[in-house]
């Protein structure tokens, strides 16, 4: 059993921290605390044993398992959860869209076994009318809770949660003519109008870019604080749920899920996203949580063990080396003597699109330079629309170049080919095809020259690294599309490219999900050494990943604003970066660039 030595105390109670704790005890600990806060008030929504399960027979998977929580009126609390851990079916629950096949769900002690106006709830997907405007879909719901209003009363209502939202110029547009970012926030206003008591928030935020992001954060705590709600937020962002929450809660990966024990945020409100790097309280509570998830998933990790297959010793055919004798083949290092400072080098490349019109043009790009060297993974971070993707897909050689030029290898890039590997946000699997059979496209075009056996030891070598050694068999249209990213990433690493391109790659998955692939894209880059460049939003990632992060300023006319390289030792862990004395100084430097590019967009 594994032991951890994290504190789970909160820091005002003046209560020496724990020192090492078993796994097991933090479920005592937990219902210990519930305990003693049963005789001090009654919660305003309280779950007791709650246990479902799906299915029949030998097909019935039981989701989640003796769930026991307790919610003060006002409190805040953030769930972190995984994929397939029972996060929206423990807000369907509590939403009483479904029902618990045991225990119980209670508001105010009453139980809870149907939907009804006192909780509101935003789902990840907008379920919005298209045909009606963002003021009829706000009103849909105030019209039939409101019935006996006067039309003027119902009217006022409406609006007044429009635009708390900041749709108030918006009101008269259909949500075909919105942005991600503002359809959320129809959802939202909606769910609000309705004048619950308790909202229910099942990773609303979770698909939209980090501006946009951390925006309807701000606008959340500011309607959570106005309108005193009980807010519930399902969310995999541990930083979103420390600077959001309350309290935050693991959701233990299922089956069985079950909850994890309670980490207090003890930071004072107003909360300050860049003042938050030098606060040693939300360092702890960070490093404290995310130390547990990797905890548990490791744990599930090992449970679920898979053999690995050896990685046969073969180069593909976009090496230089590759038609070497195949019995002499040694390790050798490509261009041996070449300098290798500009292996991929973007020469003042500018990217130009027709405006809607067709009577202009916008320099989306203008004037982005540098020099990669060989071996180097760079990541490019900067906020939506600032041309990250745009430079990424010209490299790939899936988009002309309209200025300026890019050299690979000491080869000009006209088109796509092998020797670019590319992994974008949704893969562009064969449906029909199975995971085994996707990745063995590529490998039969690099690898002509191994045998059969050989090439099918490579395909389930990246599969099995990267988690789908029991999926082999499986076609992509029944894979999640956590399983569907990880065929696309498995791809990409199978071809053994020159230069490794990823876009946003691990932008739509959990945080568990996340950091696993991160991990195998570490270790397979340590092994390999290829050339990378990652287009992301997400900070951490950037900088546990690079040698360099790239920052773009906004666009139209995007280039480089400001380059940090980080001196961070390898191999990296997320556990040794949360600890390193410089990596705060890294995150506050990025902050800030994007800060300063927000306030001037």
């Amino acid at each position: 059993m594994m032991n951890l030595a994290i504190d789970t105390v909160d820091p005002s109670k003046g209560r020496k921290p724990s020192s090492v704790i078993p796994l097991t005890n933090y479920l005592k600990m937990n219902a210990m605390n519930q305990t003693i806060e049963a005789s001090v008030s009654l919660p305003l929504l309280e779950l007791k044993n709650v246990c479902k399960s799906y299915g029949a027979g030998n097909t019935k998977t039981s989701v989640l398992h003796n769930i026991n929580l307790r919610i003060k009126e006002g409190e805040f609390i953030a769930i972190v959860g995984f994929s397939g851990s029972g996060k929206t079916t423990l807000i369907s629950t509590i939403a009483g869209l479904i029902q618990a096949d045991s225990g119980d769900v209670l508001k105010q002690n009453k139980v809870i076994n149907a939907p009804g106006p006192d909780r509101g709830v935003v789902f990840q997907n907008y379920s919005l009318m298209p045909w009606l405007t963002v003021y009829e879909n706000v009103a849909l719901a105030v019209n039939e809770i409101f019935k006996d209003w006067p039309a003027a009363q119902r009217k006022a209502h409406t609006e007044k949660y429009v635009r708390m939202v900041n749709l108030g110029s918006a009101m008269d547009k259909k949500p075909a003519e919105l942005s991600g970012g503002m359809r959320q926030r129809v959802n939202v206003a909606r769910a609000l109008a309705a004048n619950p008591d308790i909202l229910l928030l099942d990773e609303p935020l979770s698909a939209l870019d980090a501006l946009t992001r951390g925006m309807l954060q701000d606008e959340i705590l500011q309607i959570w604080e106005q309108e005193k709600k009980t807010v519930i937020l399902i969310t995999n962002d541990v930083d979103e749920a420390i600077y959001m929450a309350d309290r935050v809660i693991p959701l233990n990966p299922g089956p069985n899920a079950t909850l994890g024990p309670d980490f207090i945020v003890n930071i004072d409100r107003p909360r300050n996203r860049t003042e938050l790097n030098h606060n040693e309280v939300f360092k702890k509570c960070r490093a404290d949580i995310t130390q547990y998830l990797m905890d548990i998933g490791m744990e599930k990790a090992l449970s679920d063990g898979q053999t690995q297959t050896k990685l046969p010793n073969v180069r593909p055919n976009t090496s230089n080396d590759w038609s070497l004798d195949r019995s002499a083949l040694k390790p050798v290092k490509e261009d041996a003597g070449r300098p290798n400072y500009r292996y991929l080098e973007f020469s003042q490349i500018a990217k130009t699109y027709p405006t809607p019109d067709g009577n202009s043009t916008t320099k989306v790009v203008d004037g982005f330079d540098l020099r990669v060297k060989k071996g180097e993974f760079i990541s490019i971070i900067g906020h939506s629309g600032c041309g990250k993707s745009t430079v990424l897909s010209m490299a790939a050689g899936l988009n002309s170049i309209s200025e300026g030029a890019i050299f690979l290898d000491n080869r000009e890039v006209y088109s796509a080919g092998p020797d670019r590997g590319v992994v974008f946000q949704a893969p562009s699997l064969f449906p029909w095809l199975t995971a085994f059979a996707n990745v063995m496209l590529g490998v039969d075009k690099v690898y002509p020259h191994a045998t059969k056996a050989e090439r099918e030891d490579i395909v389930e070598y990246y599969l099995t690294r990267v988690g789908l050694g029991d999926s082999l068999q499986k076609k992509a249209a029944d894979m999640s599309n956590g399983m569907r990213q990880r065929v696309g990433i498995a791809r990409a690493f199978a071809l053994s490219p020159k230069l490794l391109l990823l876009d946003e790659p691990f932008g739509m998955l959990d945080s568990l999900t996340r950091w696993e692939l991160q991990e195998v894209l570490m270790e397979v880059w340590e092994r390999t050494h290829v050339t990378a460049l990652i287009v992301t939003h997400d900070v951490d990632e950037a900088i546990l990943l690079a040698d360099r992060v790239i920052m773009m300023t906004n666009g139209p006319h995007a280039k480089i604003g400001k380059i940090e390289n980080i001196d961070l030792p390898r191999p990296r862990s997320r556990k040794a970066l949360l600890g390193h004395p410089d990596y705060y100084k890294y995150r506050e430097s990025i902050l800030r660039f994007l800060s300063d590019c927000e306030h001037s967009h």
